[in-house]
């Protein structure tokens, strides 16, 4: 019986993979690299010391993950102010969630500066969500389960009585090796991509009714 909703947020929530990486290639210039968004989509979704990091080493960048992060932060910060707004659907949802009596998570790869900008920005209250996990809760990122699996422990659900929202194949993957449901939506990858889902979407405006009603 579903008990819970766990939300990923870059791509799910709130679309930033643009500013993150207009706010990742400003980075790289600064150190006189050259990047392209090519480079970063097979980290999309894994948090920001795998986006940044795989990056550099394939340029061969010593990365400094503390100073170069906090960086790319500031102008992600900088460039999300008035530029943010939540993804089609997703205050709706939210409240068929609501209706439904679930519990609400967030649980992003993102660090808390980046999950807090994001809420701000998007006008989505902290207060929406029962529990706010981040990438620096834990130790794995995605596609590890770890994440998910302390959201449901901070809620005190059980993993089979979750629901995630994903939009990366790398969270689905966390998803599922954790023991939960998947609700995908296509704002990041293809559906063929997205195809181990339970669920599939283009946006959470047309969200499958099936996914909240097991």
């Amino acid at each position: 019986m579903l008990r819970a909703v766990l939300f990923d947020m870059d791509g799910v929530l709130v679309d930033t993979e643009e500013l993150t990486f207009l706010a990742a290639r400003q980075m790289f210039e600064e150190h006189g690299i050259a990047v392209t968004q090519k480079d970063f989509r097979p980290y999309i979704g894994t948090g920001e010391n795998s986006y940044i990091g795989n990056v550099a080493r394939k340029y061969n960048f010593p990365v400094d993950i503390r100073r170069d992060k906090k960086r790319m932060y500031d102008l992600f910060g900088l460039l999300a102010r008035g530029r943010l707004k939540a993804l089609p659907g997703v205050r709706d949802f939210i409240a068929a969630c609501r209706d439904k009596g679930l519990k609400l998570a967030v649980a992003t790869s993102a660090d808390y500066v980046k999950m807090m900008i994001n809420l701000r920005e998007t006008g989505l209250a902290r207060e929406t969500f029962n529990v706010l996990i981040n990438g620096q809760h834990v130790t794995h990122k995605k596609p590890h389960p770890e994440i998910y699996l302390t959201t449901a422990a901070e809620l005190g659900i059980n993993p089979d009585q979750c629901l995630v929202v994903e939009d990366a194949v790398m969270g689905i993957e966390a998803a599922k090796a954790a023991g939960m449901k998947c609700l995908a939506v296509t704002n990041s990858f293809s559906r063929k991509e997205l195809s181990h889902a339970d669920w599939i979407c283009d946006s959470l405006v047309n969200y499958p009714r099936e996914a909240l009603e097991w």
